[in-house]
């Protein structure tokens, strides 16, 4: 993440993810701001944030780091200061997004098993105060990561680039902070998401059996049960999210794992094998930011609806100018 590789494959890529994840995550806000998606209030405003902060993380990480590092070497951004201040950023905004994901995992799981609970938990007020905590919590966790760089020239007493102080392996504390960060990004979002899924699935399986059950006893006709629908629909699109960001960060955490069992570093060049599965990890990892909005169009009937019509307005208006 603190050395953009160079390269037709690599311009192309984070140049074609900016130009997609901008617009669909805009889109996204939009949208689902409106409220017209069918969804709760509550499930509105942690989409809407997820949205957010994959924007904030496709802004920071490729807009303002890989791009200018592949097409603009020795800008502006490649100052220290400046390229410290933006790799801070990347992951705040990047620890925001994995926990704004487990956060509507777990507000799903408490609308569809927690009963009880529901009334207190999943409501507005409650989702902006978890939105509000997590954001400032993935804020006050990225500080560390600006002072661990130091400059890799200067020239004219200004420094440029950033590479990692040899205090980032050998520090006990900072090997420490590492593990930390790596196990609360993204390693306990991936145990967290699969118990809550899992449990979710034989909660829903349960109740589904049992209304059958009593509807066959009840003689009730044979249509659809509009509870079992609404919990499909809720389920599909949980599922969806939660497998997306599960498969595009699995080579994340692979590479994670391989380079502290292996305790190897080092890196000889972009030809290297763990440089290229690190910067795979990364690439997959991006790309998990401006998968959602495809998932609300798939997934989602009334999002595809309010998504229609937000290009046809423009069109229609464009008509109406064109014949006047």
């Amino acid at each position: 993440m603190h050395f953009p590789p160079r390269g037709p494959i690599y311009a192309t890529y984070y140049t074609a993810l900016a130009g997609i994840a901008v617009p669909v995550n805009l889109v996204a806000i939009v949208i689902l701001s409106r409220g017209k998606c069918g969804l709760s209030r509550c499930i509105t405003w942690y989409l809407v944030s997820m949205a957010v902060t994959d924007l904030l993380v496709i802004l920071t990480a490729v807009i303002l780091n890989r791009i200018p590092a592949i097409f603009f070497p020795g800008s502006f951004l490649s100052i220290t200061p400046v390229c410290s201040f933006s790799i801070a950023l990347i992951y705040a905004s990047r620890d925001s997004s994995v926990w704004l994901t487990v956060a509507f995992t777990v507000d799903r799981f408490v609308a569809i098993c927690c009963l009880k609970l529901k009334t207190k938990y999943c409501v507005t007020k409650m989702a902006a105060v978890i939105i509000g905590t997590i954001s400032s919590l993935g804020c006050l966790k990225s500080v560390p990561w600006y002072f661990i760089h130091e400059p890799m020239y200067v020239i004219d007493n200004v420094p440029w680039y950033c590479r990692l102080k040899n205090l980032r392996y050998t520090s006990p504390a900072w090997r420490a902070f590492d593990w930390f960060d790596r196990i609360l990004t993204p390693c306990l979002p991936f145990l967290l998401i699969i118990l809550l899924n899992a449990l979710t699935v034989r909660h829903i399986l349960a109740a589904s059996r049992a209304r059958r059950r009593l509807r066959c006893h009840s003689n009730a006709e044979d249509h659809s049960d509009p509870e079992v629908e609404s919990r499909r629909k809720s389920i599909i699109l949980l599922f969806a999210i939660s497998g997306a960001f599960i498969l595009l960060w699995m080579t994340y955490v692979v590479q994670f794992l391989y380079e502290r069992l292996t305790n190897n570093y080092q890196i000889l060049g972009f030809t290297d094998p763990k440089f290229i599965l690190q910067e795979s990890a990364n690439m997959f990892q991006l790309l998990s930011c401006c998968t959602n909005t495809f998932i609300y169009a798939v997934t989602q009937r009334k999002f595809r609806e309010e998504l229609k019509n937000l290009v046809k307005h423009p069109l229609s208006r464009l008509v109406k100018l064109i014949q006047q």
